[in-house]
């Protein structure tokens, strides 16, 4: 899995997706080394979206063509689960449906509330039954569109693995819930953040063209390069200090390396926020 360790856990793509998002996925993957060893028949594919409200006018999830451009990017995969759980919005079926286009036998909604295949783990000292399609060998993966939130984005996007419909009562613990979250299922392969459009918080009140992706391997590395680039201060975000504590990733910028575009010279493309 994608925990503190890999050989590519420092490296973070950031690339202009001014053009064609496929090109730019797969330069992005290019950048980081590849994900041959995740790209395999053997291996199904989790694809974690984050879709909180399916019928918002700025709904705050990763657009259709970056999830398809992922999907793309995983065409070994014999079965890739687009993969969500209930909440008060509606079910996770329902608001998957705004991926609906992308659909096939291969490409499947996932409902990992529902599931009856599960592993029981421990959340912030409870115990739980996660989806059993959240454990090795399976790969996952955690997209979301960027957004400037303390509380994070693609570490944030794990909250919605958790498969209770009313999942406020974790609020309080919340940084607990996702990195013990986090370890339970051994880590993130996969990060990728869209930041094609770029959101001025959770409840997106304003949205920017941005047209830049984000992808690597560690999850918490790709978080605090997308922190920086909507003017957070990684130091100052307890879930990015206390995964590096945990081991789970790099979060100082100064020892990640970023490729493709320099950070400084993209921050402008924010400055709308």
């Amino acid at each position: 899995m994608g925990a503190g360790g890999s050989f590519l856990v420092s490296r973070v793509a950031l690339v202009k997706c001014d053009g064609n998002v496929q090109e730019s996925f797969n330069q992005a993957l290019n950048l980081i080394g590849g994900i041959g060893d995740l790209n395999r028949a053997e291996r199904s594919v989790v694809l974690k979206v984050g879709v909180f409200n399916h019928k918002a006018s700025r709904m705050n999830s990763p657009t259709v063509n970056v999830v398809s451009a992922i999907v793309d990017g995983f065409n070994a995969a014999s079965q890739i689960y687009i993969a969500e759980s209930d909440n008060y919005k509606g079910t996770a079926l329902e608001r998957l449906q705004i991926y609906k286009e992308l659909f096939t036998e291969r490409v499947v909604p996932f409902n990992l509330s529902t599931d009856t295949t599960t592993r029981e783990v421990k959340i912030a000292g409870e115990k739980m039954r996660f989806s059993g399609v959240l454990f090795e060998p399976n790969v996952i993966v955690s997209t979301h569109a960027l957004r400037r939130y303390e509380k994070g984005t693609i570490l944030k996007n794990l909250f919605g693995l958790v498969p209770e419909t009313k999942k406020a009562r974790f609020h309080k613990k919340l940084k607990e819930v996702l990195l013990d979250t986090y370890e339970a299922i051994g880590g993130v392969d996969l990060a990728v953040i869209d930041a094609t459009r770029t959101y001025s918080g959770p409840n997106a009140r304003r949205a920017s063209d941005t047209n830049l992706l984000l992808a690597g391997r560690d999850a918490v590395a790709v978080e605090t390069v997308g922190a920086v680039l909507v003017g957070l201060k990684p130091e100052k975000m307890d879930v990015i200090q206390q995964a590096m504590e945990r081991g789970l990733g790099e979060g100082d910028l100064e020892n990640i390396e970023v490729l493709g575009s320099p950070v400084e010279s993209l921050k402008t493309r924010f400055s709308k926020l």
